[in-house]
Order: structure tokens, then C-alpha cells, then sequence
């Protein structure tokens, strides 16, 4: 299960999960780490598009604590009914609200560790973190350490 802050933009529009230019990164990312989108269950921590206009744009703004924890029943519940094999938390925002609010990604990404759900869980970056990277060679190192991550964890749960 890998589980982000919020749906996008795109995502509101849609429906659906990582649909966006997010999810347009995050597909290549697991297919290089050999992960199977198709078996991936992809949900987020805040079930609703928290954002403000700027002109014709939808501005994503990062939801808060009262937010997080009025859609946690929602996460909870898809935690019960697909029992994942590992959780990982994509960025911040997901890794704060599942594993404790003092989680760092830039210093404990990576890494299974024992959860309170019962599966071991994990957290990376971001996917849409990559793309805010300053510059094509920042862009490169955020996503060569997204997909190592996403390695690591894969081969941790296979093994």
C-alpha cells in the first residue's frame, strides 16, 4: 500500500490516485524498481483537494492536523479491508500522520520499520517532490533516490 498526502488537482477531477504528472512519475518509479502498479493498492491520508485559486489554477495547499485526522476513519478502513503487506508512506505529510510526527523522509527514508497496523511500514519522498526539484540534476538525484527506495522496501517485503 502506498499512501500520499492528498489527491491533486488532476486527481480530484478524476477520481482516481496518482493520475497527475505525480502519478506520471511515481508509474515510472515502481516500474524501475520492478513493482507492479497493479498490485499496489494507492491511497492518501487526506481524502479531499485542500487547495486555493490562483487566476484559472487550483493551488495545492498542505492540509492540516485537523484535516489529517478527520479523514484517518477513511485510512483505517482501507488499511483493514486490503491488508497490505507493507505500507509506504509517500513524503512527509503521509509518513507524519502513520509512523509519528517528528519522521524526517530526508533522514529516515527507506527503511522498514515495526508499525502499530501490523504490516511494516516505510516512507520515501514524495513523487511530486522530484518534480519541484530546482534543477535537472537536483530532479535526478531526488527520483535515482525514490526508485532505490522503492527497491529497497520491495525486496524487503519479497524476502
Amino acid at each position: 500500500m502506498l499512501v500520499g498526502e492528498q489527491p491533486g488537482d488532476r486527481e480530484d477531477q478524476t477520481g482516481a490516485p496518482f493520475v497527475g504528472p505525480a502519478g506520471e512519475m511515481l508509474d515510472r518509479a515502481l516500474e524501475e524498481a520492478g513493482i507492479d502498479r497493479r498490485t499496489v493498492y494507492l491511497t492518501n491520508v487526506v481524502k479531499h483537494f485542500k487547495w486555493k485559486p490562483r487566476g484559472k489554477r487550483r493551488i495545492h495547499q498542505k492540509p492540516n492536523r485537523e484535516e489529517i485526522d478527520a479523514c484517518r476513519p477513511w485510512l483505517d478502513a482501507e488499511l483493514r479491508r486490503v491488508e497490505p503487506r507493507a505500507i509506504v508512506c509517500l513524503g512527509a505529510t503521509a509518513a507524519q500522520a502513520l509512523i509519528n510526527r517528528s519522521f524526517r523522509v530526508t533522514q529516515q527514508h527507506g527503511v522498514l520499520q515495526p508499525s502499530s497496523f501490523g504490516p511494516p511500514i516505510a516512507a520515501t519522498v514524495h513523487p511530486s517532490s522530484v518534480l519541484r526539484a530546482p534543477d535537472s540534476e537536483s530532479r535526478r538525484a531526488a527520483y535515482a533516490g525514490l526508485v532505490s527506495d522503492l527497491e529497497r522496501i520491495a525486496a524487503a517485503v519479497r524476502g
